[in-house]
């Protein structure tokens, strides 16, 4: 029997022509392999710019929310008149800005719930970026009820007596604004807070400078502490904690004018009693938000920031390369709304709108990624346009209220 076997293998043409089919087998596969990664980087980088924008604008949109409560679309007035010294304004590293007071109807200087900041950041690309301060009183912070300084009668949790000055608050060592309280997530009251009292003669704010176990101390004067200078007790001004101690007081316009205030209202034991709380001032955390694009701290890497008070500031998000803040208000003469203001306040046909009058708040922001794409050696870029209703500062008074209405 014959065995038949080939001992010759492949030819070189079928050679050349298995490795030419493999190369291009290979090739294939390599450039889907690379495409692959290449949609996986755009995608983390897409998904990292939206990440950013998330992260930033809905703790933005959350604050606008919260702007005015309690302090409603009236403002908290600020100590001004001759000699008076600005409020200072948190603003971004290397800027200095104080507020833009705003008068109401006796002509107090009020500092609004929200203050509008047009390109006041820094300039990002060719575009200058918004910044934005929003005051709203902490949820968290139970109300103490603010009595007189000689009011006789056992302390309990809520219950604090002001200084005859305004110049300290004392309370039970176990009160929550000294010890904080885990369970309702309230944080003791710190140097450097903000403090509203708001009775019915109106509201005043002081800036906590130093505390021991039962007192709160609002010293004048000290300028490390008292950064922003609320704590300027002066009878010759208005928008002080004086004026709200009796009504009228630091009313220009009443008659007689009770600007300044006399030394024996100054002295005077505040309002209230252990069996009239009602009549007393009611006593809150105020919280003083601001949030601007910094990029001086980390230079080219511009990051949306927000400041309470003047505490450290913290990063949100990044790359934030601009940040447009327009605000629509309503129409203090009828049903028009004015759309899409940058700077407040101003006046158009006569008619002055100021920040009290914001209905809504509209942001543009754009973010990029945190690193270049590899695809197109470029940053992902994406932008976000919202608005926010701001409820505590729209309302107005539709009613006729005359004595015959609809007559």
């Amino acid at each position: 029997m014959t065995n038949l076997h080939r001992d010759d293998g492949f030819t070189i043409t079928e050679l050349l022509v298995s490795v030419a089919v493999m190369l291009l087998v290979a090739g294939t596969t390599l450039t889907t392999f690379k495409n692959a990664l290449d949609i996986n980087d755009t995608a983390a980088q897409l998904s990292d710019a939206n990440q950013n924008l998330r992260a930033g604008s809905n703790q933005l949109m959350r604050d606008l929310m919260m702007a005015g409560r309690i302090i409603a679309n009236g403002g908290v007035p600020a100590p001004a008149g001759t000699g008076a010294t600005p409020i200072a304004r948190p603003a971004p590293p290397g800027t200095s800005l104080s507020f833009a007071l705003v008068a109401d109807d006796d002509g107090t200087l009020i500092l609004p719930a929200i203050t509008s900041g047009s390109q006041l950041g820094p300039t990002i690309n060719g575009s200058t970026t918004d910044i934005v301060t929003i005051l709203t009183v902490d949820q968290f912070m139970p109300v103490l009820k603010g009595l007189g300084a000689n009011t006789p009668g056992t302390f309990d949790s809520s219950m604090a007596v002001i200084a005859a000055d305004g110049s300290s608050l004392t309370m039970l060592a176990t009160s929550p604004w000294l010890v904080g309280d885990t369970t309702n997530d309230t944080l003791p009251i710190n140097v450097g807070d903000i403090v509203l009292f708001k009775n019915t003669n109106g509201m005043a704010a002081q800036t906590v400078t130093s505390k021991d176990s039962t007192h709160v101390y609002f010293a004048q004067n000290d300028s490390t502490n008292d950064w922003f200078h609320f704590n300027q007790r002066n009878t010759s001004f208005t928008g002080t904690i004086f004026c709200i101690k009796a009504a009228d007081m630091c009313d220009v316009t009443a008659v007689p004018a009770t600007s300044p205030v006399p030394l024996a209202t100054a002295n005077a034991v505040w309002p209230g009693t252990p069996s009239n709380l009602g009549a007393g001032t009611a006593i809150m955390r105020l919280l003083m938000i601001t949030y601007y694009v910094d990029n001086t701290t980390t230079p080219g890497t511009p990051r949306l920031t927000r400041m309470v008070n003047h505490f450290a500031p913290q990063a949100l998000a990044g790359v934030v390369e601009d940040m447009d803040l327009t605000y629509d208000l309503i129409d203090p003469t009828g049903d028009n709304p004015v759309q899409g203001l940058t700077t407040l306040p101003q006046t158009i046909n006569g008619i002055g709108y100021t920040s009290n009058m914001i209905r809504k708040v509209n942001i543009h922001m754009g973010v990029r990624s945190e690193e270049l794409s590899k695809p197109t050696q470029a940053y992902v870029r994406n932008h976000i346009t919202t608005a926010v209703g701001v409820r505590s500062l729209s309302s107005q008074d539709r009613y006729t209220t005359g004595a015959n209405p609809g007559s």
